[in-house]
């Protein structure tokens, strides 16, 4: 008789598993058994090995790992006849009280995924985000190429503006003790690139060469300088250079620096609107994805395990601990980094994740070949040496799962996009390219 899965509330279920001593103990021996075949044991040939003595060495990991095994085989066996989906790992328990004599019973408590019922895509409400691209778009990016590639001349006889390039000296205190990194001589940086502390900057604004200046500075909480952080310093700064920046020619010599070996102005503006159209096709869907996925888990009624929450807020933690690390935190393997700090997002992306994989498989939206191979090559198309990139990714099964997983990304997108109740959303190219 298969044992009863009961539920306990949600998506909590309970089911007793028994097993029996007797078939604990045939494994065991034969096991026992196989190890004497090759078991090493002082003063033993090979196979010559007294059980008696076996079994006090190896018994005990033996039989443990044999009720594990029956255990394990009786749980498996349970849920393939109640036709259930098991979420995270079973808890056991001892079952002491109605057992039969020379038979082992627990009670496993484990949860189920949920029936993830597919929200009505007609009612979602998306903002697409729509970026034009003209004539302004490559000039402003011609433009910062141009300031990229700019050479200073000194301009000693006229006050700092922004974008100038200064060089000075600076000295700060705090309640008049020098601090670490507060002193530099002949320090060069350029003006208006938030290199230094705004209220830094605003001071050298104005000052011509020769010119001395005491003045507050008030360091953000979040300083990375910890002695320093939230604390006012004042700094006397002396200006030694103000250089000018001198943009190059928009010329073949300009173009050939920038890649383009015939020096061809046209070919090389016609190349920077194609880069800067794959970039903006790539951020505004970015940004409509954001949105799909926001109406998605708005949408997404169901419960959802703990233990997938659980589980999902470890590997942030996991991931937190990385990023510490590649960031120079020489205590982030110690470091204390609280599961629950996650809880929040992990609900989200469990929810999600649910949600999306009922809706491929709702509406066949996995990637087909030739929309990898396609997505492949519009990855290469912004390389040098494209027929490297391709064969990059198709040479190697886990990078094109990469592609794939992308790509179904996509298709899910689409398919809301056509469904749903989309308006466009006009996004500046400033903003949109982080510039702003």
């Amino acid at each position: 008789m298969q044992p009863v899965v009961e539920t306990l509330s949600g998506l909590e279920r309970r089911v007793e598993l028994s097993v029996s001593m007797a078939d604990v103990e045939r494994a065991v021996q034969a096991e026992l058994k196989r190890v004497a075949r090759t078991a090493k044991v002082a003063g033993f040939r090979p196979g010559k090995v007294p059980m008696a003595m076996l079994e006090r060495s190896h018994g005990a990991g033996i039989r443990y790992d044999a009720i594990n095994g029956q255990v394990g085989q009786a749980f498996e066996n349970a849920i393939q006849a109640a036709g259930v989906r098991v979420a995270g790992a079973p808890k056991l328990e001892p079952k002491t009280e109605g057992t039969p004599e020379n038979t082992l019973a627990f009670f496993a408590t484990f949860e189920v995924y949920p029936t993830v019922d597919v929200p009505d895509l007609t009612t979602l409400k998306i903002k697409r985000a729509v970026t034009a691209v003209g004539d302004d778009e490559v000039q402003r990016t011609v433009d910062i190429l141009r300031k990229q590639r700019a050479e200073y001349t000194a301009r000693d006889e006229r006050a700092a503006v922004n974008e100038d390039r200064v060089t000075l000296d600076f000295a700060g205190t705090i309640d008049g003790v020098p601090f670490e990194g507060g002193k530099a001589d002949a320090f060069p940086f350029v003006l208006g690139q938030g290199r230094m502390l705004p209220e830094f900057e605003a001071a050298v604004v104005g000052m011509k060469v020769g010119d001395t200046k005491v003045f507050p500075v008030q360091f953000p909480a979040d300083y990375g300088g910890k002695d320093v952080a939230g604390k006012t310093a004042e700094f006397t700064i002396s200006l030694k250079e103000v250089a000018e920046p001198v943009l190059p020619a928009l010329d073949a010599e300009f173009a050939k620096s920038l890649g383009q070996a015939e020096g061809d102005i046209e070919k090389l503006l016609a190349d920077i609107r194609g880069n800067i159209e794959r970039e903006i096709k790539q951020r505004t869907m970015s940004r409509t994805k954001a949105s799909v996925m926001d109406a998605l888990v708005e949408a997404a009624k169901f419960d959802i395990p703990k233990s997938l929450i659980e589980s999902e807020s470890q590997d942030r933690v996991v991931a937190a601990r990385e990023e510490l690390k590649q960031r120079g935190v020489p205590n982030a393997d110690t470091m204390p980094i609280p599961a629950d700090a996650f809880t929040a997002e992990a609900e989200r992306r469990v929810r999600l994740g649910l949600l999306v994989a009922e809706l491929v498989q709702h509406a066949q939206l996995q990637a087909k070949p030739e929309q990898v191979r396609a997505r492949i090559e519009e990855f290469a198309a912004n390389y040098e040496q494209p027929a490297q990139v391709m064969s990059y990714y198709l040479s190697d099964r886990a990078r094109r799962a990469e592609v794939e997983g992308i790509v179904l990304e996509d298709n899910l997108v689409q398919h809301v996009l056509a469904t749903a109740q989309v308006e466009d959303e006009q996004v500046p190219f400033d903003q949109i390219m982080g510039t702003a």
